[in-house]
């Protein structure tokens, strides 16, 4: 058995949005066991990360550390025609996926004691993310 649902995150701008009970609610909705639940974020400057859910300073580590990597402005990339983060946003997208999938266990997501599920915006302005959730399993 197959179920799917969408829904949409409204950022604010660069960061990471906890959407953990958005997922857990379509697992549940899809009734649903046993199986994988695949997450899909339908946009290439925004993805999605498991990450700690227990402490902050984790995220604000790895936007730190991306924004090295790739910061806005770099003389580097030509791909500029939505601003100075136009490929920024891009490269930091692509090295962390735009989707998951997580094993579905009693009816529930699978996750680790510390795992929570987020989207990251890596775009300066904010957009609205859309994201689907398939469920398959018994």
């Amino acid at each position: 058995m197959i179920a799917q649902s969408h829904f949409t995150v409204a950022t604010r701008g660069r960061g990471t949005y906890e959407i953990t009970g958005n997922v857990r609610q379509a697992v549940q909705a899809s009734g649903l066991r046993v199986g994988l639940c695949h997450v899909f974020v339908h946009h290439t400057s925004a993805s999605l990360i498991l990450c700690e859910n227990a402490d902050a300073t984790v995220r604000r580590d790895l936007d730190a550390f991306m924004t090295r990597l790739a910061p806005d402005g770099d003389a580097l990339f030509h791909h500029t025609q939505e601003g100075p983060d136009d490929m920024p946003a891009h490269v930091r997208a692509i090295l962390t996926k735009m989707d998951l999938t997580l094993p579905v266990s009693g009816g529930r997501c699978a996750l680790g004691t510390w795992q929570g599920i987020y989207l990251y915006e890596h775009r300066v302005q904010g957009h609205h993310r859309k994201v689907t959730v398939t469920v398959s399993g018994d």
